[in-house]
Parts: structure tokens; sequence; C-alpha cells
């Protein structure tokens, strides 16, 4: 790479860099996002002009438009991009993990884990108050997490293994959602529903702020552990060479992806193939270093969400439609056609 068109960023224990491109393709997502932003916060029952929006933003607004704006709208589509961006990294930390492109916070069985453990909640301790949730779903992909790990440890836990463990106690988490919902009261079954579905409905600045404190350290995180993310692609053998404690940095690796996907998950509900999707769209944009990947992952992941969630709020208005939905309308037939374009190679 050209030095003169490349801007480091050192510090004593690691050494990234990003070129000018990739400090054009982050500007330009940031102002897109900014923009789905602001257009998702003027669409609604009640809409309100886009310069409207701005100013209101800014604290010059207009009075009347300060509820709608500051209260009701903002903080969720904040929400729903702060998931969004928490679900990519930890999809982009598993595929480096695992050296497999299909590998998302699903394999593992985080998501399956944390909506058992909310589920449960919900359904069978409706008198435990809804503040203990996050708290829950990020127990349940913590436990799914680590059992995965421990299932998968034989003399050291091989990607192949951890993704076959992850589908398995997925499929095991989801069967004991489904009889914990069988024996449930209706309307405690469907609240469960909704949120199962993935949904920013109803987030509030209470939901937002322990949601921004995690993401705000934990992708930063990340992101200063991309060599290591760089290193895995070459494979165990070669990490080891390099002096890398693979099996401690995998662990602490792993646990990222498991706190980033349990919060997320806990602050949105399910919300599937962000993680799947979103790194294999900044791969195309970037290339293979992780130094680049991390946060266009993030700032694509919560364009996805963002617009998920504008477009489930517009296309059958006034019914809304959970972004878990639409994510899900676009991400399967994306998957088939990753399997497709896989199976050709």
């Amino acid at each position: 790479m050209d030095s003169a068109n490349t801007i480091p960023i050192k510090r004593k224990k690691f050494s990234l860099s990003l070129s000018k491109k990739i400090l054009f393709l982050l500007f330009f997502l940031t102002a897109l996002n900014g923009a789905v932003l602001i257009v998702s916060v003027s669409v609604g029952e009640y809409p309100i002009p886009l310069v409207e929006v701005v100013q209101t933003i800014a604290g010059t607004g207009s009075a009347d438009y300060d509820f709608i704006v500051n209260t009701l709208r903002l903080p969720r589509t904040l929400v729903a991009f702060l998931a969004g961006a928490g679900l990519a990294v930890a999809g982009l930390i598993l595929q480096g993990l695992t050296r497999n492109s299909l590998a998302s916070p699903s394999v593992l069985g985080l998501n399956a884990g944390a909506s058992l453990a909310a589920v449960t909640v919900i359904v069978l301790l409706p008198a435990v108050s809804l503040f203990w949730l996050p708290f829950a779903a990020f127990s349940g992909a913590f436990l799914a997490g680590s059992f995965a790990y421990f299932l998968a440890w034989k003399q050291g836990s091989s990607p192949v293994r951890l993704i076959l463990v992850g589908i398995g106690i997925s499929s095991i988490a989801q069967a004991l959602v489904t009889i914990v919902m069988t024996f449930g009261r209706i309307q405690l079954v469907g609240q469960a529903a909704i949120w199962m579905t993935g949904s920013v409905y109803g987030r509030g600045w209470e939901h937002f702020w322990p949601l921004f404190l995690w993401i705000g350290l934990l992708i930063p995180f990340t992101w200063l552990q991309a060599r290591h993310l760089n290193i895995f692609q070459l494979g165990e053998d070669i990490a080891k060479g390099a002096g890398v404690k693979v099996e401690w940095q995998r662990g602490i690796l792993l646990l990222t992806s498991v706190a980033l996907a349990g919060v997320c998950v806990a602050a949105a509900g399910t919300i599937n193939f962000v993680g799947l999707m979103a790194p294999h769209m900044a791969r195309r944009l970037a290339g293979a270093s992780h130094a680049s990947l991390v946060p266009l992952s993030a700032l694509i992941g919560g364009l996805l969400v963002m617009s998920a969630d504008l477009i489930g709020r517009v296309i059958l208005a006034p019914i809304e439609v959970p972004c878990g939905i639409i994510t899900a309308v676009v991400g399967a037939p994306y998957l088939i056609y990753l399997l497709y374009k896989g199976d050709n190679k």
C-alpha cells in the first residue's frame, strides 16, 4: 500500500492503518446513516419536516415537535442503529474466529440463548420486573456461548467444532422456547412473540444509554484486536508461530462477541441476518483487513437495522412491521445466494 495514501495509527502493542479510501467510505456511511436517521425521525403518523427534525435535535426547533422527536422517535432510531452495529461486529468476530463466512451470532446459539432466557422471564415469571429482561437476555447469550466453547473443547477448540456445537445448542434453545410459549398465558406469549421478531418499538432513552455504554466500549475494543483477527485468518499454526496465545485470545474475542450479541438482543429482540450480511458487505468494500472491517461493519449494520425499522413503519402504515421481519426477508435470500455462490466455486 502506498504510504502517501495511508494514515497510520500506532500504539505500543498494535499498529493499525486506514487508507484514504477507507476514510472516505467511513465518512460516506456516516453521512448516509445520519440522513436515514433524520428521515426515520421525520416519518410517522405525525410527519415532521426534515428541517424541523434537524433543528429540534439541535435544540433550536419548535417546542411543538420536541416530545415527538426527542422522546418518541430519536431514541428508538438510535437504539436501532446501535443494535445493528453491535450485531454486525459480533458477526464479524465470529466469522474471523471460525474462518467461516457464514458464521453469525445465531451460529453459536447466542441469539437463541438470549431469546430463551428473555422468553422465560416474560412468560413464566411475569411478576419479575421487565427491568431485568436485558440482564436475562445477556445471561442467556453468555451461557449459550460458554456452553458451546466448553463442549467444543478437545485439547483446544477448533472452529469447525464451535460451529457444529453452536448449531446444536441453537436448535435445543429454540425447542425450549417453543415449549415455554406452549404453556404460557396467551397475553404473555403474544408479548414474547413480538419481542422475538426483533423490534425497537417503544424504545426510549432508558434503553439507549445502557446499550450505548456497552457498544461504546466493546466495538473500540474489537477494533484494537484487529491484528489478532487478521492472524486468525491465516490458521492456528501461523497464529501460534506469530506468538499469539490462541486459546486465550479466542476466548477473549468470543466473549466480546457474546457480550455484543447479548446486549443487542436484550435491547431490540432477535434481529437475524445482520451479523451475516454486514461483514460481507464490508469485505466487498474494504477487503480483508479487520482494522477497516470493524468500523465499516458497524456502520453498515446500523444502517441496515435503521432502514429496516423505517421500512417496517411505512410499508403497511399505520401497521408496524417489526424490523426483525424486514431483515429476515432480505437476509434469507442473501444467505441462499452465499450458499449457492460457495457451492459453485
